[in-house]
């Protein structure tokens, strides 16, 4: 269903664009630099999108999974307008392709900046600045301004001199901007141009924040969503109030079901997104990961939800069968068997460790040295997929040092003098690593040089990467006395400091990359100053 409904969506773009959507999306018949180059481009990436959402809502609903209400975040509120009915195949390719064309034909620059800062304070930031514009506020804290490069620029400085942090975003245009009003009036010629239906399916508005209708039949609403902003965190307030706590996200990543959890007002505050409360984000795509898998993760989630899901159609074709259950309660014996004990170690010549990290250590009699050794997973450690940084998980700076604790302990050194992090450890989605810290003999002082090493689960016989290095110590050996006296810090917080809110702190940090899940969120206060 998913080729057919992609290859249908496609047909209806080339017919209005000079080349082949499906053929840049799969880079087919073009050399791996130009096929890279060409999705990334205005017009193939918004086209791209288009086909790989209607596909995806086709999928789905042949599975039986029917939405109750549909939304959508700039190019994704024409898939869903489409999906809900609002216009013919046909007319929808036609205004997706001129939307995309369009933009494109649009002197390039620009410029689009992630701003941590209330939608007020932008706004205050950009009100005498003719060609800066509020292009996105997708959380209390998350605006994006978008504009002439200089003018962004400067408000961005502005904003940040202000304490509020900043990303430029990677873009050919400046999107959602008076940088668009050039092409608005031929845009508005092709908007005209189509049919247009009432939703037969409810539907919140992204530009408005707000369920619509018939707005969404008149051809000016299409030319203001060009020019004005996205109000994706206005939009998820309407669903929820609306009754939605099943957010499925149609799409190639999981983008917005980062941002979705983390939009709270004053009264979502502690409900919306936190465990208890019934809701959940599910991305249907994430980038970097098994698509089926991805897909299927998904459609379990919505199934124990408690949602229709029609498993006889989803299983059609693949050769999989019912088969009856045992009619008596299972009777559960476990034969596998258990991990590697402390005894099985000592027989191996090694010690256990008795570290939940380095399951054993070894001495080794020519230089005193030590080695300890130990395997780390996701399935043995589960608690380190909540620590994610830039799609990867990374074994965090603090496991390292734990182990570097460790390894000084068994060499009867109290002290880390030196721990230097040199090569991020990442763990894959299947499998694990081995890992050694080695320790080496003591100097005349007392002290051993160590080092953190990694070496792929699969890889036997590979070369080992060095992820940390350091020095440990005795703990008797003498250290600086540190006093704190009638300086800053005598008192905590340091006067003047301001207490950061920490409403979208993590969520912050998600969209720059670094999601911590409940594991490692134990931030309870900060403060700035300065």
């Amino acid at each position: 269903m998913f080729a057919e409904a992609f290859d249908a969506v496609c047909a209806g773009l080339d017919e209005h664009l000079n080349g082949s959507v499906a053929a840049v999306v799969r880079g087919e018949g073009l050399p791996d630099w130009v096929g890279a180059g060409l999705v990334d481009e205005t017009v193939w990436a918004q086209a791209g999108l288009f086909a790989v959402e209607v596909a995806l809502f086709r999928l789905l609903e042949s599975w039986g999974i029917a939405p109750q209400v549909v939304a959508g975040h700039s190019i994704g509120e024409l898939a869903a307008a489409y999906v809900a009915g609002v216009w013919s195949l046909e007319d929808a390719c036609a205004v997706v392709a001129a939307r995309g064309r369009l933009m494109q034909e649009l002197p390039s620059g620009g410029a689009m900046v992630a701003v941590e800062a209330t939608e007020e304070q932008v706004a205050e930031a950009i009100q005498d600045r003719a060609l800066v514009g509020i292009a996105a506020v997708n959380g209390p804290r998350a605006v994006v301004i978008s504009g002439a490069e200089a003018e962004v620029e400067a408000v961005a400085e502005e904003l940040a001199q202000a304490g509020a942090r900043t990303r430029r975003l990677r873009v050919s245009h400046a999107f959602h901007s008076p940088l668009m009003e050039p092409m608005l009036e031929r845009f508005a010629e092709v908007v005209s141009a189509v049919g247009y239906q009432t939703p037969q399916l409810a539907m919140v508005s992204a530009l408005t924040g707000q369920p619509v209708t018939s707005e969404v039949t008149d051809p000016a609403y299409w030319v203001s969503h060009v020019r004005e902003a996205v109000r994706f965190a206005d939009a998820v307030s309407a669903l929820r109030e609306s009754g939605v706590r099943t957010f499925v996200e149609i799409g190639p990543d999981g983008v917005l079901s980062g941002m979705g959890p983390q939009i709270r007002t004053t009264s979502e505050a502690g409900d919306a997104g936190e465990p208890g409360n019934g809701e959940v984000w599910l991305p249907v795509l994430r980038r970097g990961r098994d698509e089926v898998r991805a897909l299927f993760t998904a459609v379990a989630k919505v199934h124990v939800r408690g949602l229709a899901v029609d498993w006889e159609q989803i299983f059609t074709r693949t050769g999989a069968r019912r088969v009856d259950l045992p009619t008596y309660a299972f009777q559960r014996q476990r034969y596998w068997l258990n991990a590697v004990s402390a005894s099985r170690v000592e027989h191996l010549g090694l010690e256990s460790s008795g570290h939940p990290l380095l399951g054993a250590a070894v001495e080794l009699p020519a230089t005193g040295g030590l080695v300890l050794t130990g395997q780390l997973s996701l399935s043995a450690q589960p608690w380190l997929a909540d620590h994610v940084v830039a799609g990867r998980v990374v074994v965090p700076g603090a496991a390292l040092l734990e182990m570097a604790v460790r390894a000084g302990d068994e060499a009867e050194c109290g002290r880390i003098e030196e721990l230097l992090i040199e090569t991020p450890l990442t763990l894959p989605e299947r499998g694990g690593v081995r890992v050694q810290v080695t320790v080496e003999g003591p100097d005349e002082a007392g002290r051993r040089e160590f080092g953190v090493y990694a070496q792929a689960e699969d890889a036997s016989g590979g070369e080992w990467t060095r992820h940390a290095t350091g020095v440990v110590a005795p703990a008797d050996m003498g250290v600086d006395e540190v006093v704190v006296g009638d300086g800053e810090l005598a008192v905590w917080p340091p006067v003047g400091a301001v207490e950061v809110d920490l409403a979208d702190f993590y969520g912050g940090l998600g969209r720059r990359g670094l999601v911590y899940g409940p594991v490692f969120r134990g931030t309870q206060a900060a403060w700035r100053r300065g």
